[in-house]
């Protein structure tokens, strides 16, 4: 005999919709339409094949990594597109939003992984010179608002459109490869908010994890790092996968969150 529900797994309520599957029948991202800036390498490829995975159509922003964006884009199911971005560059944003209008006419999520950083130590403060400090500040916010600003009617143009901005722990510790970093990172975290309350309902999230094992900081290497994790709670090294499930849970999952912060960090900011 079959086996009798318990109290309240009877039929389904009348409009009730079973989100298994839902799941099952086709992928949650299909027929999205997503922009990852800095998709060459590091986090920003992880995000690319996460994304894909879950049916997105991808373009992979890049600046001078063609190679490895076109190898990337070969390697990802379904398809996908490439696309040069400098972010010091406003005609670079330009084209590309035209690009983007005349071929896919939106942006569904646009996930902001550029950036650029230099390993200099807090108290060197002569080697952090005005020109880098100003440099690392309009690669990791000037950038982001730039590119943003420029694809910001194609993100309304959407139906149900997200901003994920890769942030940092740094934002809210002070403690990063270099002071710059730190305040880029919070000014990044506060121009999120911002655009948040000003843009809405096109949704604005960080992500803001602690180091990751990529090759974003020169001479950061994989036992100094798994030597730092060995004293946060999870004891355990950030992998680019952990925050490109992040973002992906923010397209996917987090459908009324904006404005806030998503920490990936393992515990390490908790001290």
């Amino acid at each position: 005999m079959a086996d009798q529900p318990r109290p309240g797994q009877g039929t389904a309520r009348p409009g009730a919709t079973d989100f298994r599957m839902m799941q099952l029948s086709h992928p949650p991202l299909q027929d999205r339409i997503a922009v990852v800036t800095g998709a060459s390498s590091g986090i920003g490829a992880a995000t690319a094949r996460a994304l894909a995975r879950e049916g997105a159509t991808v373009v992979i922003g890049y600046h001078q990594g063609h190679d490895r964006a076109q190898a990337l884009r070969e390697e990802l199911p379904g398809s996908h597109h490439t696309l040069q971005l400098s972010l010091q560059d406003e005609t670079s944003h330009a084209t590309a939003a035209q690009w983007l209008q005349q071929h896919l006419g939106r942006v569904d999520l646009l996930v902001n992984c550029a950036g650029f950083t230099e390993r200099i130590a807090h108290a060197q403060i002569d080697a952090l010179e005005p020109a880098l400090f100003n440099r690392i500040l309009c690669a990791n916010v000037g950038g982001t608002y730039a590119v943003t600003r420029a694809l910001l009617p194609l993100l309304r143009a959407s139906q149900d459109a997200a901003v994920v901005n890769v942030s940092s722990v740094s934002a809210f510790t002070g403690l990063g490869s270099n002071m710059a970093y730190c305040a880029a990172k919070a000014a990044l975290d506060t121009l999120t908010v911002s655009m948040a309350r000003a843009f809405g309902p096109v949704r604005f999230l960080c992500v803001s994890p602690a180091a990751v094992d990529t090759g974003f900081v020169g001479g950061r290497s994989r036992q100094e790092l798994e030597k730092k994790a060995a004293h946060t709670p999870l004891g355990r090294v950030v992998e680019p996968g952990d925050v490109a499930q992040a973002i992906l849970a923010c397209a996917t999952h987090l459908r009324t969150a904006t404005g806030t912060r998503i920490v990936i960090d393992g515990g390490h900011s908790l001290g």
